[in-house]
């Protein structure tokens, strides 16, 4: 089963770093956080990975085509500038990049990839978030919920105190920490589809998320598998950070 990532967009909010390099090749402890996200799917088996790239996508590109050479021990010989590869622990991945478009939104991304997805259902996520998803229990809630697509979805964690407030008299009778459960459900990527969602992707000119999944929520063709665990999108410096 293949699984897609969106790679693509400009990653404005955090243009300290995507200023010089596409987001998902922002690093983190010392590998892009598009390697963690492909080797949490290659922890559960799946090992075909297609990209959709767009802003700077040429640097992810070289990222894998160099990937082998990086990751090995090699013999060169300076006299006929010949190399020769000696041994390397290498993942077995098999990686398609696509060249998608610099303002392509996600529906028409997904839309150019179709070619490279083969059987009936394939995986989705976004390029900028990781988490620790259950990939095998999420394929199957969505094989059980018979539906044309599955997203995942969280509650994030607090990020703002509480404060409790009588309204009448403008006194504050305590504080507390917002937690999990005070928040709303917020569609993380890891998605899995069946073919029949290229049906409601029109012309690709929406994001993924708008039109395309109100349509599918609308004849009750989505549904939706809560995640308990860790979750982190990487949209800020201090996203950066704290991952």
């Amino acid at each position: 089963m293949k699984v897609v990532i969106l790679a693509g967009g400009k990653g404005t909010r955090i243009a300290e770093e995507s200023t010089y390099r596409p987001k998902p090749m922002v690093e983190i402890g010392s590998r892009p956080i598009l390697w963690h996200i492909m080797n949490w799917y290659a922890s559960f088996g799946y090992t075909e990975f297609i990209i959709c790239c767009g802003y700077k996508g040429q640097m992810i590109k070289q990222y894998f085509v160099d990937y082998y050479m990086k990751n090995s021990s090699v013999h060169v010989n300076l006299r006929d500038g010949s190399v020769e590869r000696l041994s390397g622990s290498v993942e077995p991945w098999k990686v398609t990049l696509v060249n998608t478009g610099l303002e392509t939104l996600t529906a028409g991304r997904l839309l150019q990839v179709q070619k490279y997805i083969d059987g009936d259902t394939f995986m989705l996520t976004y390029g900028d978030g990781v988490g620790d998803v259950d990939i095998s229990k999420l394929l199957h809630f969505h094989r059980e919920s018979g539906t044309t697509a599955t997203i995942s979805v969280t509650k994030p964690e607090g990020r703002f105190g509480v404060v409790k407030l009588d309204e009448q008299s403008g006194l504050v009778s305590g504080f507390r920490e917002k937690a999990r459960f005070d928040q709303s459900w917020v569609n993380i990527g890891f998605a899995v589809f069946s073919t029949d969602v290229f049906q409601y992707l029109g012309d690709g000119g929406s994001m993924l998320e708008k039109e395309p999944y109100e349509k599918l929520a609308g004849v009750g063709q989505m549904a939706a598998y809560q995640h308990p665990g860790f979750w982190s999108p990487m949209d800020t410096i201090r996203d950066k950070n704290y991952l």
